[in-house]
């Protein structure tokens, strides 16, 4: 196992750049989801370092080993030590759940050792031993995805690349799945690399979400970080749902159509304000003539059952997204009163889209 460091990677097809001068480090043993809208880049990132494809400037290093760029010869795939794990698993066919897990390991080793490993391999992914013999025709979706991955760990990697392997499977499955992967990663302390366009994905399972548009990492960063300080509001509305309100700053303090909020830090003149779905509270529990916050009629309720989303329309026209607890909740054609709660990032105008 190794780290994986890319400086300067750029990839173009004909006219379209879709790798544009990324520059991503993540540690031994750590978990990094790519997380971006389809067509911004993540596959081709994902290929480039696998060896499919060979950028035209850059470099890719696993550890102190550069595999392309520098003015070396790019290394060829067979010999980089990934792990590929693409989105419908692609196990073969005509070879049982032993067969597929073997295929990958040294042909010296898929003698009489080979059992052991597959053994091993079966429970790291959490399948039971029996299933060794079985065709992959009669397993489940997780189920193909959790021996492609047991395939691809059992050559022992320096990185394990995964794209976008739990998109074709049901919510519930994605998650148990998803969860079962990640455990398997831990437990192998092995470096890997998801790319995703699901933001509940990449921020459950990662260690860092790097965070791609038009070709361009944008950021790259812990989860929470992501989440609650991304660096531009255009990743604040791509990265969980918010709402993004012009206002005017004073110190800490900053006035909008939802009234006065605090920030996260000082800034001063006209802002964008990132203001997050939950943080706008929906007051049900006074009477009228004690509600606090500013008055609007809810146009929509979205309902989901442990929470739902609430489209509030103000006096002045701002449309304004809450989001609060399913136990409890307005209907369309209601008053409320919003406020804000916790802290608000500003953002200044050259920082907006």
């Amino acid at each position: 196992m190794s780290s994986l460091t890319l400086t300067g990677v750029t990839k173009s097809f004909a006219d379209t750049r879709a790798v544009d001068d990324v520059t991503l480090h993540v540690p031994h043993g750590s978990f990094t989801t790519v997380l971006g809208p389809s067509g911004c880049g993540k596959t081709t990132l994902l290929r480039l370092i696998a060896g499919f494809l060979v950028p035209e400037s850059g470099s890719i290093a696993f550890g102190d080993h550069v595999v392309c760029g520098d003015g070396v010869r790019p290394v060829p795939p067979q010999t980089r030590r990934v792990g590929y794990v693409p989105q419908e698993g692609a196990l073969f066919p005509h070879l049982d759940v032993a067969a597929n897990i073997a295929f990958g390991l040294p042909r010296e080793a898929r003698g009489t050792q080979s059992g052991d490993r597959v053994a091993e391999m079966l429970d790291l992914v959490e399948l039971p031993a029996d299933f060794r013999s079985r065709r992959p025709d009669e397993l489940s979706g997780g189920q193909q995805q959790r021996v492609a991955l047991a395939r691809s760990l059992a050559p022992q990697p320096a990185v394990v690349l995964l794209d976008e392997p739990f998109s074709s499977l049901d919510a519930g499955l994605r998650g148990s799945t998803a969860r079962a992967v990640r455990r398997a990663l831990e437990v192998t302390h092995t470096t890997a690399v998801l790319v995703t366009h699901d933001q509940n994905e990449a921020l459950s399972l990662a260690d860092q979400v790097a965070v791609m548009r038009g070709g361009r990492l944008v950021q790259s960063a812990t989860p929470s970080e992501v989440y609650l300080s991304p660096s531009d509001p255009q990743v604040a509305a791509f990265v969980g749902r918010a709402v993004v309100l012009p206002g005017i700053a004073t110190a800490a303090h900053a006035t909008c159509a939802l009234g006065q909020v605090v920030l996260t830090e000082p800034s001063d003149g006209p802002v964008s304000l990132m203001i997050r779905p939950e943080q706008v509270y929906v007051d049900l529990a006074h009477p009228e003539g004690e509600r606090a916050g500013v008055r609007g009629t809810v146009e929509e309720v979205s309902y989901y059952g442990h929470d739902c989303a609430v489209q509030v329309r103000l006096a002045d026209g701002t449309a304004v997204l809450s989001r609060m607890s399913g136990v409890l909740h307005p209907a369309a054609g209601d008053t409320v009163h919003l406020r804000v709660t916790g802290l608000v990032r500003a953002y200044r105008p050259a920082e907006a889209p």
